[in-house]
């Protein structure tokens, strides 16, 4: 994994509702979908996947609001179509571990490699896990990185600093997201 930053790079607060909405298996689907097959109509979205038209509206106003589709009046009908612009700033280089949709993701990176003179990918990463369970209330979300030990002496108290403060503004945004 070697990072290269552009001068755009999305901020991570930025980036929580791109990854909510990414992180459903139905607009993961309905992305796909556009993307092999162009602008659709939410009837042609709607077809074959078992799932009702107003069910795919709100999954498609939630990547709208995550800016990654928008629309567009055709007629009667209401076309749907990518919106790559939000994604074409987004850097973020990381091996996905494994995933088990709805329950569990899982990831491995290089916390804070924020310097793009240096390369990161001869370093050891860390291991992010993602754990959803049903609760009495809802759903509960455990959020686990481990490996920080391994993570070079000489920027290793610096990444866990940062990379702490960056949690706790993460779990600020995903808290506002789902509220």
């Amino acid at each position: 994994m070697s990072r290269n930053r552009g001068a755009a790079a999305l901020k991570v607060t930025e980036a929580v509702p791109v990854f909510a909405a990414l992180a459903d298996a139905t607009r993961l689907g309905l992305l796909g979908r556009l993307s092999v097959e162009g602008p659709l109509s939410i009837t042609r979205l709607s077809q074959g996947t078992g799932v009702t038209r107003q069910a795919i509206t709100r999954h498609l106003y939630a990547l709208g609001g995550a800016g990654l589709v928008r629309h567009a009046r055709r007629g009667r009908e209401r076309v749907w179509d990518l919106d790559l612009r939000r994604l074409e700033k987004v850097t973020l280089d990381m091996l996905v571990e494994r995933i088990d949709p709805e329950r569990y993701f899982s990831y491995r990176w290089h916390p804070y490699a924020i310097d793009p003179a240096v390369d990161y990918s001869t370093e050891p990463t860390t291991l992010v896990e993602f754990t959803l369970e049903d609760t009495e209330g809802g759903t509960a979300l455990t959020i686990v990185e481990s490996g920080f030990d391994r993570i070079p002496l000489a920027r290793r108290a610096e990444a866990f600093r940062m990379n702490d403060a960056g949690w706790a503004g993460e779990i600020k945004s995903l808290t506002r997201y789902v509220s």
